[in-house]
């Protein structure tokens, strides 16, 4: 756990993006992009609607436009503040963003193998790996602290929502990697768990 931050929520909601193109083709998005699709929107009206009597007064969003998008739809129902967090970002996914994994195997055939062997701390080629990501999940938590007004919602994405929820929870790399965040599921964290809403 991180206590002595005192600008880390105490309590957050944590949403991932709405789904996109790029999630419906199986392709990997890191810091690239793909728009939403008509169920990524649905899924944010759907988030918006179940957080309408939550309180939330902030927004903090990855800067990325799948996260901002979904942010805006929420924070304009909830007549909230969005506010960019560029630590929010996805895991840096490098030369393998836009690819699926079938690609990867042709064009980097030991990235896979690679990666099964040390997933916390093997980093895409060219991109980041997840040891690195967390020290910019800790910084953006720091962020949030810093601007909400509140207990703050989070809009972000599936890797680096891994690296938040470790933060705020004190979890190991194992526990971290074993997270799932399925689009259109919020979670409302603490410094000692976590709820789906």
């Amino acid at each position: 756990m991180i206590p002595q931050d005192r600008h880390v929520p105490e309590r957050l909601l944590l949403a991932r993006h709405g789904q996109t193109v790029w999630n419906a083709e199986h392709r990997l998005q890191g810091q690239l992009d793909s728009p939403l699709t008509e169920e990524g929107v649905a899924q944010a009206r759907a988030i918006a609607e179940r957080l309408a009597d939550a309180g939330v007064l902030t927004v903090c969003a990855s800067p990325l436009g799948r996260a901002l998008q979904t942010a805006v739809i929420i924070a304009d129902r909830l007549g909230a503040e969005v506010i960019e967090v560029p630590e929010l970002a996805e895991l840096d996914h490098g030369e393998l963003a836009g690819m699926t994994w079938e690609e990867i195997d042709v064009a980097y055939p030991m990235a896979r193998e690679e990666r099964a062997a040390n997933r916390y701390g093997w980093a895409f080629p060219g991109g980041e790996s997840y040891a690195q990501a967390r020290a910019r999940a800790r910084k953006a938590l720091s962020s949030c602290g810093w601007a909400s007004d509140g207990v703050p919602l989070l809009v972000s994405h599936e890797m680096i929502g891994r690296m938040l929820r470790a933060e705020m929870r004190g979890l190991d790399a194992s526990n971290a990697l074993g997270l799932r965040h399925p689009h259109g599921v919020v979670f409302e964290i603490d410094r000692t768990s976590e709820r789906m809403l």
